[in-house]
């Protein structure tokens, strides 16, 4: 049987004229399963018991399973959730006073390999289906009126994977959140991170993509970085800044720069030089994030240095954040809860 949520709306629309039932129940299906986010037939109360018996009988409703959830001291909620092949991938949820922040995968594991990534660890899985990525948001939200109040304010496609190297099922997410008939989320609210996929950011560029951008660089020195992010092989630092200006000349919006502070590698006086001239094609505000240890060999930078390393960017009159870590204390780093428990099973 094929799942209901991958099946076309004029598909469900001709089998429900087969089977004898009216044609604005199609519509009414389309809201169930992507306005009020459903998890199964039977909560589509406002259609007919036998209608509702026939879709079982005719239709998968595959969705993720929440495997575990770890909740930190500042309230940052970790998720593992099992796919329906039984992978398995993580989700975060950040409340903050003002909103609460979901962070969705977009593949299971990553064939990236950065080095300072757990996720790079377990290697590449598979893509994720748009309708697993959009399983996270609806999981998370529950939890967030639950536990928090309030719906999800933010989206960011910053948890596993590269989202850009599943372009059409990331965009078809984003087109279920942001649509009026669906979530109807402000595409400003939503923000794609990459590590750099050239092509992908031209194609942002070309099709208007309505949301942020955030560049996961971590180094501007091009030696450094390919040993920290291989993929720095295939595009190197000169190409994704002409691509960056690309994206900025064509949308007008000003990039995210992510950048790790790793002691002794990423956060020298001559990195934060390297930093500011990579950026001066285009406005950027920088996000210097701490590093949330995970048993690899670095080490997050000293506070002395993270100030040195403000002072200078913001004598250039950089736009700049220092972004502490959240949930340290239940492995919310990227990858860090899965890697943590299939570690615990060897042993």
């Amino acid at each position: 049987m094929k799942d209901i949520r991958r099946v076309e709306h004029d598909d469900i629309l001709a089998f429900l004229e087969k089977n004898g039932e009216k044609g604005f129940r199609a519509k009414q299906i389309d809201e169930w399963l992507w306005k009020k986010g459903c998890f199964c037939f039977e909560e589509m109360s406002n259609l007919p018991t036998t209608l509702r018996e026939l879709l079982k009988q005719s239709y998968e409703f595959a969705h993720l399973e929440t495997d575990t959830v770890e909740q930190s001291a500042d309230g940052t909620l970790k998720f593992l959730f099992r796919l329906p092949d039984n992978a398995k991938i993580e989700g975060v949820l950040i409340p903050t006073p003002k909103r609460v922040t979901a962070c969705v995968s977009s593949q299971a594991g990553c064939p990236l390999k950065c080095a300072f990534c757990a996720t790079g660890q377990m290697g590449f899985i598979r893509n994720l289906h748009f309708t697993e990525i959009f399983d996270q948001f609806l999981i998370m939200n529950r939890v967030a009126e639950e536990n928090f109040g309030k719906r999800i304010t933010n989206i960011v496609y910053m948890g596993m994977g590269e989202p850009l190297l599943n372009y059409e099922n990331v965009m078809k997410s984003i087109g279920l959140l942001t649509s009026p008939s669906a979530q109807a989320m402000s595409p400003q609210r939503i923000t794609l991170s990459t590590v750099g996929v050239v092509n992908g950011i031209q194609r942002l560029a070309d099709e208007g993509f309505p949301c942020g951008i955030a560049i996961s660089l971590h180094c501007a020195d091009e030696r450094k970085r390919l040993e920290l992010i291989p993929s720095t092989k295939t595009f190197p630092l000169p190409e994704i800044r002409e691509a960056l200006a690309y994206f900025h000349k064509k949308t007008g919006e000003r990039i995210s720069i992510e950048y790790l502070l790793l002691d002794g590698i990423t956060d020298t006086r001559a990195d934060a030089e390297k930093l500011w001239e990579f950026c001066k094609p285009f406005p950027a505000k920088i996000n210097l994030i701490e590093y949330n240890d995970n048993n690899l060999q670095f080490r997050k930078s000293p506070e002395k240095r993270v100030k040195d390393f403000v002072a200078y960017l913001e004598s250039r009159n950089m736009i700049v954040t220092v972004r502490h870590s959240r949930g340290k204390e239940i492995a919310a780093a990227c990858g860090q809860l899965l890697v943590n428990q299939s570690n615990k099973s060897k042993k």
